[in-house]
Formats: C-alpha cells, structure tokens, sequence
C-alpha cells in the first residue's frame, strides 16, 4: 500500500475571489505506518483529509492509492468523523455492520468479523445499546471499529479525540493507540494536539497557515506504549511546540505578495 500526495493545491472562490486554501503540497505515506497532520486552525489539514477521502476534488496535483487517482470515496478508505457520525437509530451491532453490508460482504463472514471488532474494542455484551447509552470513549472505540469494518487500505482520522474532555483524552489515546496496533491500518489523522501526535504518530507532518505549506516531516522513533515522561518524548514535544508556533505566525501572503511570488 501506498499513498502519495502529489502537488495538491485547494483554491475556493468566493465573490470571485480566490482563496487558496493549499499550495502544492507533497508527501508520501506506506503501508503501516500512522502519519499526524498538525498544524493551526485554517492551515488546510481537514481539507487536504477530506481530498484524500475523496469528499472534495483537488484544484490541482493528484492523490494516489496504490497507483490510482483518487476522485471520489470508496470502501478502501474508512474515515472517523470528529464527532463519531454514528447513526442515531442503529444498535452498536448494526453500526459495525453497516459498512459490511454496504461491501456486500458474506453474513458469515460479517459475524465473524463483527465479533473480532468487538472483542478488539472489548465491547462484547454491548451490542444491542443505542449511542445515545453510550459513553464519549465508547462511541469513539465503536467508530474507529466501525470505519475498520470495510478492511479499508487506508484510516483516515479528523480529530476523533476532539470531542473529548480534557480529562479522558490522554486515557482515550492510550486506548486508541491499542486499538491500532492489533491492527496495524495505515493512519492519516488530523489533530491540533502537539502531545497527541507525539503519543500517536510514527510520523508529524506539520503544516502552516501559509497555504498549508509543509515545514517539518517529523519521524518519532520512540518504543511503544510511550512513556510521556521519557526525555526523549519530552524533547519532540517542545520540538514540535516550537514548529508549531513557527506555522502560526506563517501568515498567508496578500494577494500583492501571492502575485509577486508566482511571477
């Protein structure tokens, strides 16, 4: 597996103006490995998420899965809304289901699967509840399983802590973190949590509010389950705190300087 991001730019036009929201930006992303888009609000990151999941079509580049144009959603790519998206009326049983059925996948093979997922996410005995009898962490674990359901190539996360207290985050994180190496999906995630990308990523691509040019591709090479407390972890923390304060002073360029930049 695959993706890569090849010069993607986003320009939205409002009263005939434009607005570029990205500028060319290129990465690549392989198999396994579980990559953090960071950066300040308005710098691009969930509209380059959405781009790869096919939501939204670039204004120029390409993103490739596999060798493949991505123009449109599909089952290789699940995505984890920061507000669980789970349907209202559907049992936990039926949420995990749903993608299953939709790829036309076997009911043995659904059943199987189904019971892997909840094993996994140590939901067993939760099947019949609503999500509205749900707690904030269970619901988080049911829409990372959920969007694991289809065996996607490629998880795709906006902020699925982001609806979380302060307090559960660090606790959800670590239970995240678990979730995700019984399996071992390639991960896209978006976050503004400088802490959250060093406990989560193998890698931190951070982005600034300048077009969301890329200013740093941070690997963390650091053991797993991490220790906060480690120097290490602590040292890419302030390292990345101080990227990031970088992105947000990067302030988008008036369209004088835009023009003079592009001639």
């Amino acid at each position: 597996m695959e993706l890569k991001i090849e010069g993607v730019s986003k320009i939205f036009i409002n009263n005939h103006n434009e607005h570029i929201v990205l500028q060319e930006v290129s990465f690549t992303v392989h198999e396994g490995q579980f990559v953090t888009l960071l950066g300040p609000s308005g710098c691009g990151k969930t509209t380059l998420l959405t781009i790869i999941a096919g939501f939204q079509a670039v204004s120029g580049g390409q993103v490739l899965l596999n060798g493949l144009t991505v123009t449109r959603p599909g089952p290789d790519r699940g995505f984890v809304f920061q507000n669980y998206a789970l349907f209202p009326w559907m049992t936990v049983r039926d949420n995990i289901l749903f993608p299953m059925k939709r790829s036309k996948t076997p009911a043995r093979e659904r059943e199987q699967h189904l019971q892997e997922l909840l094993s996994i996410a140590q939901l067993e005995g939760k099947e019949k509840l609503y999500p509205h009898q749900l707690s904030g962490g269970m619901k988080q674990r049911i829409a990372f399983i959920r969007a694991l359901a289809g065996r996607p190539e490629v998880l795709l996360m906006d902020e699925p802590l982001g609806a979380v207290d302060f307090q559960m985050r660090q606790m959800l994180q670590e239970e995240l973190e678990a979730l995700w190496l019984k399996d071992k999906t390639t991960v896209v995630m978006v976050t503004h949590d400088v802490d959250e990308a060093i406990y989560l990523s193998d890698r931190v691509i951070v982005m600034s509010a300048r077009e969301g040019e890329i200013l740093e591709d941070m690997p963390v090479k650091l053991p797993r389950p991490r220790d906060r407390k480690d120097p290490v972890y602590v040292k890419s923390k302030e390292h990345l705190m101080d990227a990031l304060k970088v992105a947000i002073n990067k302030q988008p360029d008036s369209e004088a300087e835009r023009r003079l930049r592009l001639a």
